[in-house]
């Protein structure tokens, strides 16, 4: 399954992770579980986790167009959030075991 990850510095990590939530979870399902959230779209699953070093994005789905857009729309929902912060998120394609 095509997946991608991306790495944001930022020491309010928590506060987007919470705010994709709230954001998301009035349009698709959103399972959050301590600093964790996984949002489910219809395309594949963005898991986000916050830490003290920033939020990790693991982008999961089927198709690798598939894969690109869920990044998009988490690159673009992110970018906007964390605009005053100045967030900058850049993907890093993994390789399938």
């Amino acid at each position: 399954m095509p997946e991608s990850v991306a790495r944001i510095a930022t020491d309010r990590a928590d506060r987007y992770v919470k705010q994709l939530a709230s954001h998301f979870g009035h349009k698709v399902p959103v399972v959050q579980e301590g600093r964790q959230i996984e949002i489910l779209f219809d395309l594949g699953v963005a898991m986000c986790t916050a830490s003290s070093r920033g939020i990790t994005v693991t982008v999961q789905a089927h198709r690798e167009s598939d894969v690109a857009e869920v990044q998009g729309i988490i690159t673009r929902h992110l970018e906007a959030f964390g605009q005053r912060d100045e967030l900058r998120v850049s993907w890093t394609p993994t390789i399938d075991a």
